[in-house]
Parts: C-alpha cells; structure tokens; sequence
C-alpha cells in the first residue's frame, strides 16, 4: 500500500514537471496541480483498499 501511495505521487510529480517543461511555464502550476490531484488519488486509493480489507 505504501509503494503504490508513492508511485502515483511521483507519477503525479514528474508529469506535472514534465508539462509545465514542455508548456514553458515559469510556474510550475501543472505540478503544484498534479501535486496535489495524485496525492488526492493516493488517499483514495488507500483508503479504498483498507475498506475492502476490513474484517467484518
């Protein structure tokens, strides 16, 4: 679970750094975007994942 958390951060990461390159902001709005979206998706995912194992 802490692996997949950290793959779909630095996914998030490095796309957002990759954009806002090949866009040419001086910003890095994509990766403060991004950033944020991934790790939203991280939780998600997490949490999703503690429910399905839960013990009834």
């Amino acid at each position: 679970m802490a692996i997949q958390m950290i793959v779909v951060i630095c996914i998030g990461v490095f796309g957002g750094l990759k954009l806002d390159k090949w866009l040419g902001f001086k910003f890095p709005i994509f990766t403060l975007l991004l950033s944020i979206l991934s790790i939203i998706v991280a939780i998600y995912l997490s949490v999703k994942d503690i429910l399905k194992n839960k013990p009834n």
